[in-house]
Parts: structure tokens; C-alpha cells; sequence
């Protein structure tokens, strides 16, 4: 019988550090108990680990200290073992663009459906619910980019579409905060024509917050672009809305960006 440590050996010849279960099984002949009996078996070894019911990753010795492989190994492969599209953005996609001050400590992937993070060995994913028709419109190859590791490619957003994202999920991106520094280190590499046409998808409230950024940080490229979702703006919106007023009325306080149609009820702060 094909023994399972074989095929573990024989996916990584492939330079496929996953496998299903229905896989396994089809190469094997095991009976599923005898299956669940030897994967077990191999997990104690620290040769196998389950990120999602029936999906398994194959540990290499040097990924056996994190627990899993790297997720971008292996993202691509589990999201179409789901059946699900998707795009890796906020914090992780910043750092793949970029942005020098995001660790990037969760894997941060928007898809169309509520899904329940992934927390393995000493990697962490986080699922980004997107309504599904935003999503389908957003999900465009024109606005993807691909994230490259020895196994393949997994779907990444674009710089535009990240700072969209970003602004979008914001307390997900490290707050506001968190947000400024990423536009300040990559709305440079915005393409001003790319990023108008995709914020059409988004609220206009997200896209002042974000024109407001790279106006603050003289990307006034990308910002220009911004400006006439601006002008259809019909009332004031806060830069932050996390902040919640101490006392009632404390918005007529804040200063008002008429440009933007913005009540800056937070000083932003970044690292240079």
C-alpha cells in the first residue's frame, strides 16, 4: 500500500506543500478510518498540519518551528478547495507594496462570504467579509496583482485597491493611524486612472477619508483624481469614525475640511 509518508514526500517533490483528504484517499486506497488513523499519526510527528477540516499542509523542516508553512503557499490552494475567490489585502498586501512600517502579523484575505479565521502554529489569517457584489465587481484581474512564493501565486489586491480596502476595514489595518501610514508610504504608486475607476465601488465616505490621506501626504496625483466624489458629498463625515464624542456636540469642535467634506476629529499621527 502507498504509504502516507510517501505521498507527503512526493507532494513536496511536486512543490505542493497541501493536499485533500479526497486526494489522499484516491492515491492511497486507505479506508478513510485508516486514513484519519495515519494522518494523526504524522501530525504528532510534526509532519502535517490542518489549517480547514479536510485540507492538510506538508511540513518541511524548516516550517516546522512556525507550525505551517507561510500562508501565501498555501492560501491559493485552500481558497479553491472552498470554492471561493478571493484577494489578500490590508496589512499583508501593504507590506507586499510596500509599506515599510507594517509588520504584518495577520494574513489579512477579503472574501464573499463570513468565514472563521485561521489560527496555525504561529501564523494567524483573517477573513475580511465583502458584500458579495462589491466584491465580484472589485475581484477584476485589472485590479489584482499576483503575490509570488515557490509554489505559485496567490491573488493579491493592487495598490489602489488596497488603500481602498484599508481605509474600507480600517480598524482591521490598525486604525486610522495605521491607515495614514499606509497611504503615506504607497499612495505614490497609485495609478491615478486605476484608482478612480475603482472607487466607484466604494462608500463615498471611504474614498474622501482616503483622498483626504494622500492629500495630507502631497500625493496630489492620486488625490485629484478623488476629488469629485468629494463634491457630491451631502454632508460631513468624521476621518475617524471609531472615535465616538465625550460630550454631546463635540463634532462642532473638530475641524472641519470643507474640501473633503471631513470632520478631522482625529490628529493623525505617522512614523518617518
Amino acid at each position: 500500500m502507498y504509504e502516507l509518508d510517501q505521498y507527503l514526500d512526493d507532494q513536496l517533490s511536486r512543490g505542493r506543500c497541501y493536499f485533500s483528504k479526497k486526494e489522499a484517499l484516491e492515491a492511497h486506497g486507505y479506508t478513510p478510518e485508516a486514513f484519519t488513523a495515519a494522518a494523526t499519526r504524522l501530525i504528532k510527528k510534526n509532519r502535517l498540519a490542518i489549517p480547514y477540516r479536510g485540507f492538510y499542509l506538508v511540513l518541511r523542516p524548516e516550517d516546522r518551528v512556525a507550525g505551517a508553512p507561510e500562508p501565501v503557499r498555501w492560501i491559493d490552494p485552500l481558497m479553491k478547495y472552498l470554492k471561493l475567490d478571493y484577494r489578500v489585502s490590508l496589512l499583508r498586501a501593504a507590506a507586499f507594496h510596500g509599506a515599510s512600517h507594517q509588520a504584518a502579523m495577520v494574513f489579512q484575505v477579503v472574501v464573499p462570504k463570513q468565514l472563521r479565521g485561521i489560527d496555525i502554529g504561529r501564523h494567524r489569517i483573517q477573513f475580511v467579509y465583502q458584500a458579495t457584489d462589491v466584491f465580484r465587481e472589485a475581484n477584476q484581474a485589472e485590479f489584482l496583482q499576483q503575490m509570488k512564493s515557490d509554489t505559485g501565486f496567490a491573488k493579491v489586491a493592487g495598490v489602489e485597491l488596497m488603500l481602498l480596502d484599508s481605509i474600507r476595514y480600517f480598524h482591521k489595518a490598525g486604525g486610522i493611524n495605521g491607515v495614514a501610514q499606509i497611504v503615506h508610504d504607497t499612495g505614490n504608486k497609485a495609478d491615478p486612472r486605476r484608482l478612480a475607476k475603482v472607487s466607484v465601488l466604494y462608500e463615498n465616505s471611504t474614498v474622501r477619508r482616503l483622498g483626504y490621506l494622500l492629500d495630507r501626504f502631497d500625493h496630489g496625483r492620486q488625490s485629484k483624481v478623488l476629488e469629485p466624489f468629494a463634491r457630491k458629498a451631502k454632508s460631513m463625515k468624521a476621518l475617524d469614525p471609531s472615535v465616538k464624542p465625550i460630550i454631546e456636540g463635540m463634532p462642532e469642535f473638530a475641524e472641519r475640511d470643507s474640501k473633503w467634506m471631513l470632520l478631522i476629529n482625529e490628529e493623525v499621527e505617522i512614523d518617518v
